[in-house]
């Protein structure tokens, strides 16, 4: 059975969503997450993108060592250059060097001829052979591309010395037939194609990127490029979390695998809607809440007669506990650190894990039962350092009643000093906001407000992302909360957070 790689880019193109940008801590984490989940590639970012990302791609190259730490650049020297310099750490690094080649691209965008852009894509692939053995080529928009074209220069590159061949639906535009077809025939016509990996890299614009990328498996590509939770620009890309499960439940189908440890699926996916503030929808394939849930009677008789009746996959296999009721009040800190270890999440230093503790004492005693989507959120919460936060919620009264204008006070740390603030509004979290501003004066623009509940109950805690805009820089903020006030209240600070901080994002979206 053929080995089918397992290309991550969340850390490239997922952070490319707008608030998603990442900090170097942020990146590392997730890079460990990947390389513990087995990933085979984990594309680090764009090191000429931006310092940030340089050091960003840096550290990962420097703490990875069962994965290849990939690096993306264009076609020119310098951008090569700096991602080599990036991953020359790395015990497996991989040059990942693109460029369009769909003649809307080349003529509107690049302003080049075809014979420019295969000159281009040459000397570029040579240029990082004599850094590094491992490059990757992508032909950007191959989907809209011609096909003789793409012949032409894919077959120059490979006698330049890449190894793997990347096609890319880079606006998500083809249908699966159609992209199965378009890898078929290239690698009938490409001389050399027997030389190289194949690969493919689907947006979801159309909602096909996973179903494009498994008919291209089909079709003989033996990587697939992806991200947790789908995640990435505009509709984001195929997610990983659906394309390893495919393959795996349907091995009648597909004559390959990856070696991904499925069972850290959930805790990947966990991580990522936590540090971006993305939060998973409840009906999302592999990894939404409802996603092994059973509401219709004939259903839920089925799977308790026989749990294949309903049930292709078994819960447990990407991450998920039967039996998720944990932890409770009296619960102590050996049973609270035994269940991270089994719920994959990692405790840094014991000042993390002390502080969690107490931080999960304080929930106990709101709510009776402590979750493992309660442990997730409240570890999120954990993984900010005091660097982070220059303002933080130190009390807060909130007033509502029919007939009066709702009322918020609240005391806020900034820096060192407290500061009081009073503010009315339309409802208790528009209060909320607006005595925040009073004392922060950010300026910033709201552009989303989005409530989940974290469980079930009426105890459960809520979970909010706010997303805010200045000056072109787009951010997530995430509060968790029995309170829902509360939890807006750390959302928005959480947001505001992320805009003071002079740890830089690496991707900023300006």
């Amino acid at each position: 059975m053929d080995h089918l790689k397992i290309f991550d880019t969340t850390l490239r193109d997922g952070e490319q969503s707008p608030g998603a940008s990442m900090t170097r801590e942020e990146k590392l984490r997730i890079a460990r997450q990947l390389e513990k989940m087995r990933v085979d590639v984990i594309e680090a970012g764009f090191p000429a993108a931006s310092n940030g990302d340089f050091e960003a791609v840096r550290a990962v190259a420097e703490a990875i060592k069962e994965s290849t730490v990939a690096a993306l650049c264009r076609t020119q020297d310098r951008d090569i250059a700096r991602a080599l310099e990036a991953i020359a750490p790395a015990r497996s690094g991989r040059i990942h060097t693109f460029i369009a080649t769909s003649a809307i691209h080349m003529e509107k965008k690049l302003r080049m001829s075809p014979d420019e852009v295969v000159t281009a894509a040459v000397n570029a692939v040579r240029f990082a052979r004599n850094g590094i053995d491992n490059v990757e080529f992508s032909c950007e928009d191959a989907g809209r591309s011609d096909l003789d074209f793409l012949c032409r220069i894919i077959e120059a590159v490979i006698k330049a010395g890449a190894s793997v061949i990347n096609i890319p639906d880079t606006v998500g535009y083809n249908l699966p037939e159609q992209f199965a077809e378009r890898i078929t025939q290239l690698r009938q016509r490409v001389p050399n194609a027997d030389q190289v990996t194949w690969s493919v890299h689907c947006h979801n614009d159309l909602g096909l990127a996973v179903a494009n990328s498994l008919a291209a498996v089909l079709a003989g590509a033996r990587q697939v490029e992806c991200t947790i939770n789908g995640l990435g620009e505009r509709a984001g890309n195929a997610a990983l979390e659906e394309l390893v499960m495919a393959v795996r439940t349907r091995q009648d189908v597909f004559p390959c695998d990856s070696r991904i440890d499925t069972t850290q699926i959930l805790s990947a996916s966990k991580m990522v809607s936590g540090i971006t503030g993305f939060p998973v929808q409840p009906n999302k394939a592999i990894v939404g809440a409802n996603a092994f849930s059973h509401e219709s009677g004939i259903h839920q008789d089925g799977v308790l007669k026989h749990r294949e009746t309903y049930e292709i996959m078994r819960a447990e296999d990407v991450g998920w506990n039967a039996n998720k009721l944990v932890l409770g009040k009296h619960s102590g800190r050996t049973a609270f650190r035994a269940r991270l270890a089994e719920l994959g999440i990692e405790v840094e230093s014991e000042q993390v894990l002390n502080s969690g503790f107490a931080r999960f004492k304080e929930l106990a005693d709101k709510k009776h039962d402590i979750y493992d989507e309660d442990l997730h959120a409240l570890m999120s919460d954990e993984a900010v350092t005091p660097e982070q936060e220059h303002f933080r919620l130190v009390s807060s009264l909130f007033h509502s009643e029919t007939g009066e204008t709702p009322h918020a006070d609240i005391t806020l740390a900034v820096g060192n000093a407290e500061h009081h603030a009073a503010a009315e509004g339309s409802g208790p979290v528009d209060a909320a906001f607006k005595a925040i501003e009073s004392v922060a004066a950010s300026g910033a623009d709201l552009l989303l407000y989005s409530v989940n509940s974290i469980t079930t109950g009426t105890d459960a805690q809520g979970e909010v992302t706010v997303r805010l805009s200045k000056e072109g820089r787009i951010v997530n903020g995430q509060g968790a909360d029995t309170d829902i006030i509360v939890a807006s209240a750390k959302a928005y600070l959480n947001a505001l957070n992320k805009l003071q901080s002079t740890l830089e994002r690496v991707n900023p979206q300006v």
